[in-house]
């Protein structure tokens, strides 16, 4: 609920801590649309994280909350999404915390130009997480605080009027916030706003003693034209959706979980994605969950499939019903989920006496001598399908009709099945 048709801020309190400087920008911002005869409806406010992350209930407009420094990259996609609409404006908010970790997406949004107003609220410190400096943070302030003092601060407007804003200004007097505000949002193209702001639980508690840290306050202008953003009619993604109609009837007879176990390159991602089709082909419920390290090249590579006749509604395997382990990497990552009540198909050269004993259901194969390494796991999940009652192999060979090597994943089960 607003406090009257013409503000743009809700009838929540401020969040800020008594003296911070935020609520200043804010009720400028809230002044300057007033005056500029925008409606609530026609803003969309994008903030940060950080102290000036808390903004997002204050507003009675759209609002998005964002990631640490990703506030200016949300904003102009949004910008570019509305730029055709008509007296839409969007409008980010970012600290200068968010504005060191996100200054290539500060860059980017000025180079490209888009119709939007970034205001970064410079406090010079992180407020939030105990009062570290920032790369904003001037060299006058870090001699007071005692900290890398040959460190030069970035100059954020000069860098984005380097990189094309068509509207770049620092300014330090609260009364002149309102108005610069106004010009800002009344560019058509990218601009942004630095506005020096008290952080009175970490920083400067009065104003006088902002001042004398600050940089000089610096307008800097392009002629150049906001960059016109034209929608193009494209062919729907939901056109291109692959439509899985049952062509075969499904074996089990209850919910089954399998997990795939292999190493990084060796196909396991794609062969669970393929299972997952195939009991889609079978008539059921299907869901398929895939895991590798961040290396994405090395390692294990383990995915998990499950199936049943009615909704999965959760895609947590604890207890898997089949194992189909293809390399060490794979047995090495799946060991602590392994249960004696899961059949274990294991490539036989990866079975030892201790793994036998542990596991009644440990089935050796030599499933390494069945197809190249890229295709082990196809030839595994072949094999096991053909042994029990998941989903009819017919329904896997469907599924890999999709893909473009169709012809060898064929050949692939077509082999195992006649071994």
């Amino acid at each position: 609920m607003t406090k009257n048709p013409d503000t743009f801020l809700t009838d929540k309190k401020f969040p800020f801590c008594p003296g911070c400087g935020h609520g200043i920008s804010i009720n400028a911002l809230n002044k300057a649309l007033q005056e500029l005869n925008y409606g609530p409806k026609d803003v969309i406010v994008v903030s940060d994280i950080g102290c000036s992350g808390l903004i997002d209930p204050l507003f009675a407009t759209h609002t998005i909350h964002g990631l640490h420094g990703r506030s200016p990259a949300l904003g102009l996609g949004v910008a570019m999404g509305v730029a055709q609409k008509q007296n839409k404006k969007v409008i980010a908010f970012i600290g200068d915390g968010g504005a060191t970790i996100g200054l290539q997406h500060i860059l980017e949004a000025a180079r490209r130009n888009v119709d939007m107003t970034l205001i970064v609220l410079n406090n010079l410190l992180y407020g939030m997480t105990g009062g570290q400096i920032s790369g904003l943070s001037t060299r006058k302030y870090k001699e007071i605080v005692d900290f890398e003092k040959d460190v030069p601060p970035f100059d954020l407007i000069q860098l984005t009027h380097a990189s094309g804003a068509r509207f770049a200004v620092r300014v330090n007097a609260p009364n002149k916030i309102k108005d610069t505000l106004k010009k800002a949002i009344q560019t058509e193209g990218f601009s942004i706003v630095e506005a020096a702001s008290l952080c009175p639980s970490y920083g400067m508690k009065r104003m006088n003693e902002l001042i004398e840290v600050v940089e000089d306050e610096n307008i800097l202008e392009h002629d150049r034209p906001a960059t016109k953003i034209v929608d193009q009619p494209v062919d729907s993604l939901l056109d291109k959706t692959l439509v899985i109609e049952p062509k075969h009837a499904a074996k089990l007879n209850k919910r089954k979980g399998l997990i795939i176990a292999g190493s990084a390159g060796g196909g396991a991602q794609s062969v669970a994605k393929f299972l997952a089709m195939a009991g889609m082909f079978a008539g059921l419920e299907t869901t398929m969950k895939g895991e590798y390290p961040i290396t994405v090249g090395t390692g294990f590579s383990v995915a998990e499939v499950i199936f049943d006749h009615i909704p999965i509604n959760y895609t947590g395997l604890e207890k898997p019903d089949y194992f189909v382990i293809v390399t060490e990497d794979g047995l090495h990552k799946v060991k602590p989920k392994l249960h004696a009540g899961a059949k274990i198909y294991i490539d036989e050269k990866l079975v030892n006496d201790d793994l036998k004993a542990a596991y009644p259901n440990v089935i050796p194969v030599p499933f390494s001598k069945m197809a190249n390494r890229k295709s082990t796991a196809l030839a595994a999940v072949t094999y096991v399908l053909n042994q029990e009652d998941i989903v009819p192999v017919e329904a896997l060979k469907e599924a890999v009709k999709t893909h473009r090597l169709k012809d060898i994943f064929i050949d692939v089960i077509d082999k195992v099945l006649n071994q």
